[in-house]
């Protein structure tokens, strides 16, 4: 077999195996997507849980939540207003001193009508595995409403019910058109997050900070 025929071998080889990797990936994310996706249910129908999780998804200028999670953070309030849920568990990062994600959350609920002592923030939610998993571990959530934007819900739920959680999802975005501009990275968040829940990996913060939700 001469050069080129080695040569030819190899590329056949490489692209049966890059092939190969996408349709694991495409496989893996669907699978995510797919496992709880029985679980998302509107507003008007989404079952009373002790709590809803709303997740952190940075801030605008001037410290106030992004349009995104201000979406997300309406959804809540309109779960605790509807008899839902009795608090808001909302999950953010503060690893910065200068970005102080889950007091804007709280405030913006407050100020919306919610009590304080209804609000409780987890500013270790890092990702969203650790989110979840820390209101599981370090929260004690064992029912929960999820709350974020379509596209990232089928992850969320994936996460919170594979770590013993008995979670469903309500979509912030509920009604309005799905958007595509995540695929790709939520494509492959999904098959990270499928290894992060086999391998049990810890969160950043297993146990910075305790604290007990009610019944």
């Amino acid at each position: 077999m001469g050069h080129r025929g080695v040569l030819g071998v190899w590329l056949r080889r490489g692209l049966l195996g890059s092939a190969l990797v996408v349709l694991g990936v495409l496989a893996l994310s669907h699978f995510v997507r797919v496992r709880y996706e029985h679980r998302i249910v509107p507003l008007s129908t989404a079952p009373e849980s002790p709590v809803v999780l709303v997740f952190g998804a940075g801030l605008a200028p001037g410290g106030v939540p992004s349009a995104v999670l201000a979406q997300r953070l309406d959804t809540a309030i309109a779960l605790w207003k509807a008899g839902k849920a009795h608090a808001v568990l909302v999950s953010g990062d503060n690893s910065d001193r200068f970005h102080d994600e889950t007091r804007a959350m709280r405030r913006y609920m407050v100020e919306r009508g919610l009590p304080e002592q209804a609000v409780l923030g987890d500013d270790s939610g890092l990702s969203t595995y650790d989110s979840c998993v820390r209101a599981f571990t370090v929260f004690q959530v064992r029912k929960a409403l999820l709350v974020t934007q379509s596209f990232h819900l089928p992850r969320a739920l994936y996460i919170a019910n594979s770590v013993g959680m008995d979670a469903w999802g309500v979509a912030a975005d509920e009604g309005l058109p799905s958007t595509r501009r995540y695929a790709v990275r939520e494509m492959f968040s999904r098959v990270l997050a499928l290894a992060m829940v086999l391998l049990e990996v810890k969160p950043t913060y297993p146990a910075e900070r305790t604290a007990t939700l009610g019944r």
